[in-house]
């Protein structure tokens, strides 16, 4: 490990203050109020922010809790038993720098985050590829990734297309778009001229877990998140995650954060319309007949909320029509499915906690929640069960939660046989199409943080941040950045803002 981070500053792998912050007061002079509509990552971090400066905040979330996609509600299943159940698994990862510095905020040590250290992707075709045991950075970790592959010998190398396979470690800011935007994942997966195995088990399940296929996503985008996650940091593929429900570990604490620093959050208050007021700043009215206002309004929510809210809001893309011709081509991704298990028995002990899954039709990763939360691991002690989280991270569409469900429980007994043999309990499984697409050519029009109307800023994983980032840490960019204009424009102190390396390893000498 010292050897791998060693090589890694050697070259220039490392941490990197992309935004000191800085440059006003401690809290903002004057009265400054925001609206932020949206409980998740992009909202609570922009509501922190915020907050902590002195700006009077209201955060709207339309769901009973926040959380967003990170979020949990209580289920009483079979037995009585009141569980708590998580919109989905998340992964952690130590490169997430802006969102553990948020997560700080409640606790400093971020004690209630637990090291998953391995992570195998199984095939029933194919012996596991191990990804969370490699040196964490690079390049000896993609070195050892090669030397330790069983999917990948040094004759499927010489077979390769290097040219292909430049972009995937010459990553830029502009170039890669400008060269790969136009281009599929698949078409660029099919140019490197991979051994099928080796692209199963290497490429195609990390591809996935954005939630897009790879015949729908871009090229570029794909090569900005293998840079991101194995190649730009220097923390590696390793990744943590909460010892307890998202709730109690998150959202709870999080919400008492933002309510000693006197903002307010609502829940169960969904935003219908935004209208720009006379003489500057937005108001918001909600479904339940009530209305908020304020000097700045942050946009914190999905690709169909935003493009729904555009929809019902007529004043609001008169006001930024760029942003409304934006936002048309602003789609989710394809839809995933999420099911969770409480099983009458345990798996076999040497699975792991998590483990991806490559080829299988519908299942694309395994979880098992009772070796990882605190009331799965009671609930399976009283019991003798297990409690086993199935995803689809980009699945077939206009098929039932419940059908999906059951074709993942039926693709995992191929590849674990004794989970034939255990007896459900309890389920509960959805469908959603919430994530943002990336599909090729979107790039040039995705809209950003800032937008054409005054006061009016954006914030989630599917909008454009000039830091390489995805998934939980582009939320939380996105919602300091929208955080940071608005104190910028007030006298207030800006939020510093990390990075990893902002250029791949053979992309030229990176700036800063």
């Amino acid at each position: 490990m010292r050897l791998s981070r060693g090589v890694g500053a050697l070259i220039g792998v490392r941490r990197i203050q992309a935004d000191p912050g800085g440059g006003g007061a401690a809290r903002v002079p004057g009265s400054v109020d925001a609206l932020v509509v949206g409980g998740g990552i992009a909202g609570v971090s922009t509501a922190v922010v915020l907050a902590e400066r002195g700006v009077r905040v209201t955060v709207l979330e339309a769901r009973p809790s926040l959380g967003g996609r990170l979020a949990t509600w209580p289920e009483t299943i079979a037995g009585g038993s009141v569980q708590p159940v998580d919109h989905g698994f998340h992964a952690f990862f130590r490169q997430y720098y802006n969102w553990r510095n948020i997560l700080r905020r409640i606790d400093p040590e971020l004690g209630f985050l637990r090291s998953v250290p391995g992570y195998p992707v199984i095939s029933a075709r194919w012996p596991a590829e191990e990804f969370g045991r490699l040196p964490p950075a690079p390049p000896v970790n993609l070195l050892a990734l090669i030397a330790r592959s069983r999917s990948l010998r040094l004759r499927d190398l010489r077979g390769m297309d290097g040219k292909a396979a430049l972009p995937l470690l010459a990553y830029h800011p502009e170039r890669t778009y400008a060269e790969l935007d136009g281009t599929t994942a698949e078409e660029l997966l099919d140019s490197l001229r991979l051994p099928d195995r080796a692209r199963a088990m290497l490429f195609e399940v990390f591809s996935h877990s954005f939630f897009n296929h790879e015949r729908e996503m871009s090229a570029a985008e794909m090569v900005a998140n293998f840079h991101f996650y194995l190649l730009g940091n220097p923390e590696g593929l390793a990744f943590d995650a909460p010892d307890a429900d998202y709730d109690t570990a998150i959202w709870g604490p999080l919400a008492g954060y933002l309510g000693a620093r006197g903002a307010e959050v609502v829940t169960g208050e969904a935003a219908v319309r935004i209208m720009p007021r006379a003489g500057g700043g937005w108001r918001v009215a909600t479904a339940s007949g009530a209305g908020y206002e304020a000097r700045y309004l942050v946009m914190a929510v999905d690709p169909p909320a935003l493009t729904g809210l555009l929809a019902t809001s007529p004043e609001l893309a008169g006001a930024a029509p760029e942003l409304a011709r934006r936002a048309a081509g602003f789609g989710a991704g394809a839809p995933y499915a999420v099911a969770r298990y409480w099983l009458a028995g345990d798996v076999d002990r040497r699975r792991p906690v998590f483990s991806g899954v490559s080829r299988q039709p519908t299942l694309d990763s395994v979880t098992l929640y009772h070796r990882l939360e605190r009331a799965a691991r009671r609930w399976a002690g009283d019991t003798g069960g297990a409690v086993v989280e199935l995803h689809a991270y980009a699945c077939e569409p206009d098929v039932p939660a419940t059908v999906l469900a059951e074709r993942m429980r039926a693709e995992l007994a191929e590849l674990w046989p004794e989970v034939a043999g255990l007896a459900v309990r309890d389920s509960r499984a959805r469908v959603e199409a919430q994530a943002p697409s990336f599909r090729p050519g979107a790039h040039r029009d995705r809209p950003a943080v800032a937008t054409d109307a005054d006061g009016l800023l954006l914030a989630g994983d599917g909008v454009h941040s000039d830091l390489p980032s995805a998934l939980m840490e582009r939320s939380a960019i996105t919602g300091i950045e929208a955080a940071n204009h608005i104190l910028r424009r007030s006298g207030g102190a800006a939020e510093p803002l990390w990075s990893v390396r902002r250029q791949g390893l053979l992309a030229g000498r990176p700036p800063g």
